[in-house]
């Protein structure tokens, strides 16, 4: 059985930084890509990032900015969504999903098992 979990989330100021995790199970860690999206109240699940299976190649977002940063550790079945300088507009709830195959993908349907989301709230 498949599992994903996130964490990490919180309340935070604006300018901080947070990192998020999700801890997976059930599956070939190193043979699936990965990738962090997020849903704002009323808006759609947007992309933040991706990464291959073995974790050399990652895509990112233009709205990101060079702000966040994906990475996974295949020896601990996890990826990080590290995240600086928060801003109002970051809030949201942060999903983890589990690619179909070893590529990334940046698109939703790209992906196969979801987790159920850790909320990120950044305060002015």
């Amino acid at each position: 059985q498949v599992q994903v979990v996130e964490s990490g989330g919180g309340l935070v100021q604006v300018g901080t930084s947070l990192k998020l995790s999700c801890v997976t199970s059930g599956f070939t860690f190193r043979s699936r890509g990965m990738g962090w999206f997020r849903q704002a109240p009323g808006k759609e699940r947007e992309l933040i990032a991706t990464i291959t299976g073995s974790g050399e190649t990652t895509a990112y977002s233009d709205f990101v900015k060079g702000r966040f940063t994906i990475s996974k550790d295949n020896a601990k079945n996890t990826v990080f969504l590290q995240m600086n300088d928060l801003q109002p507009e970051d809030t949201a709830v942060y999903f983890c999903g589990v690619s179909r195959d070893f590529g990334y993908s940046v698109h939703l349907d790209g992906y196969r098992y979801w987790g159920q989301g850790t909320r990120v709230t950044v305060s002015s």
